[in-house]
């Protein structure tokens, strides 16, 4: 299983959240398809443009999107 601590790569300062810190989506994007809907983060998280996450020991988390209420 591959570590959650911030990725070796990041020089970023100050030092990017890893994957496993409840802030991990502040990381710097370092990659970016909008065209396929994902953007992967420097703590090597992979974020979806319906909110879902990939994290970096292959662990899912699901979408968090608000169902809006429409008047009847």
């Amino acid at each position: 299983m591959q570590d959650t601590t911030t990725a070796f790569w990041c020089k970023h300062t100050p030092a990017c959240p890893s994957a496993s810190s409840s802030d991990r989506e502040a990381a710097k994007a370092v990659a970016s398809h909008p065209e396929q809907g994902w953007t992967m983060l420097c703590n090597d998280l992979i974020v979806f443009d319906d909110t879902g996450e990939l994290l970096p020991d292959g662990r899912v988390v699901a979408p968090t999107r608000v169902l809006s209420t429409s008047p009847s």
